[in-house]
């Protein structure tokens, strides 16, 4: 159940803090490499959010969002090394949906549910700009990795590997 108040809630956020950004309308896609030559810039220059099960042990679960440029891969093995984890896997849909508030193609790179914690590649947060779906399939946000770090606050980590997920 995604809540239709997240993108409000991410402009409110940018525009009560006067953080430069652009909105970008386009026809509905959610995946990275798509979106991406609808948008008009490199697959890299995209953030990639994807919303990952951390088991610390056999009673302690907890969960992740990780977001790496998009011609990359999340590397799930840096995730639980970081964690100590003794297993990191993908959340299902319905998991991802209500941690992020918002539908699968469209999870921000931004937290807004104490439950899910934040990790960035740093290469996310060194992007000029840094291009993501703005909690929409039809419309995307564009800001600087830096305006993008200092607001969300993640965890930066080197999270990220070749390849696309």
């Amino acid at each position: 159940m995604p809540d239709n108040g997240t993108y409000e809630r991410l402009i409110s956020l940018l525009d009560s803090t006067a953080t430069a950004y652009e909105l970008i309308d386009h026809a509905p896609e959610g995946t990275t490499e798509a979106v991406s030559a609808l948008r008009g810039h490199p697959v890299s220059e995209a953030a990639k959010c994807l919303v990952l099960m951390v088991k610390i042990d056999r009673r302690v679960t907890r969960h992740v969002l990780a977001v790496v440029p998009g011609d990359r891969r999340v590397d799930l093995d840096a995730i639980r090394t970081l964690f100590a984890a003794r297993y990191v896997g993908f959340c299902d849909a319905a998991t991802a949906e209500r941690l992020a508030h918002a539908v699968p193609g469209t999870v921000l790179p931004f937290s807004f549910d104490p439950a899910l914690e934040l990790v960035a590649d740093p290469d996310v947060v060194a992007r000029p700009c840094l291009y993501f779906n703005a909690a929409r399939l039809d419309r995307s946000l564009a800001m600087s990795g830096a305006d993008y770090a200092r607001l969300a606050e993640p965890r930066v980590e080197r999270i990220a590997r070749p390849g696309a997920d």
